[in-house]
């Protein structure tokens, strides 16, 4: 069985000498041999534990409670369930900083595509990149709820086709109508709008709305506030006040 010396465990686990002389003074990694010199010999097994305890101090955990996990009877059901917790608290963080570079990225294309900018056109850019998710949930349940509609609609015109029965592409020209008021209603009390030359957040009137011209994040609508006629940047706007 390899023995290592004090050196060589120390470079393979990436620690100074000082740190492995360290540990076996506080008893959590005492050498299992000792040379006829008297130099420490640390054995596989030593060299697991060192690897553990490295492991454990890179979870910020002290040199008492790295003793004390050592101690329990069965220290790896311990140290598995502060596997699981940092892995948890890992990806809580990648995610976190993902929603910030997202953010960022987006802020900084808004940026790009200004010809000139000022605080208050970066708070826009900003209030719109925070209502996204929001407004990306939304166009979601519109496109489920519309799914059935649509399958109404192609399976009303085949059987008018193959059958000649025409009522049931009336049944659904009825249902599309009653379906597209309701999901208009439901998106246009669900969003608001910010005027680019006042900065203004406004709803506008829903068949001013409605018949707009627009894009996938814009409208063209005449602001409340200062009468600009124009496009207007698309937010979330929650319920209807």
């Amino acid at each position: 069985m390899s023995k290592y010396t004090t050196g060589e465990l120390a470079k393979l686990c990436g620690v100074t000498v000082r740190t492995v002389q360290y540990y076996d003074t506080r008893g959590i990694l005492t050498p299992s041999d000792l040379s006829e010199g008297g130099r420490r010999l640390y054995s596989e097994d030593d060299l697991k534990q060192m690897k553990i305890i490295c492991f454990l101090r890179e979870l910020d955990l002290s040199i008492d409670a790295i003793s004390q996990i050592l101690k329990e009877e069965h220290p790896e059901k311990v140290i598995s369930l502060l596997i699981e917790q940092q892995e948890k608290a890992l990806s809580e963080e990648i995610a976190d900083k993902e929603e910030k570079l997202e953010k960022l990225r987006g802020l900084k294309n808004g940026l790009k595509s200004q010809e000139t900018f000022s605080l208050e056109s970066i708070g826009d850019i900003a209030v719109f990149m925070e209502s996204r998710k929001n407004l990306r949930k939304m166009h979601r349940m519109m496109i489920l709820t519309g799914i059935p509609v649509t399958a109404l609609q192609w399976f009303s015109i085949i059987f008018w086709i193959v059958r000649g029965i025409w009522w049931p592409f009336v049944l659904w020209a009825l249902v599309a109508a009653v379906w597209g008021t309701l999901v208009s209603r439901y998106y246009f009390n669900h969003v608001k709008y910010i005027c680019p030359e006042c900065h203004e957040v406004f709803r506008p009137a829903l068949k001013e709305a409605f018949w707009a011209n627009h894009t996938p994040t814009a409208r063209k609508l005449t602001c409340i506030a200062c009468g600009h006629k124009g496009f207007c940047v698309e937010i979330w706007g929650g319920g209807k006040e």
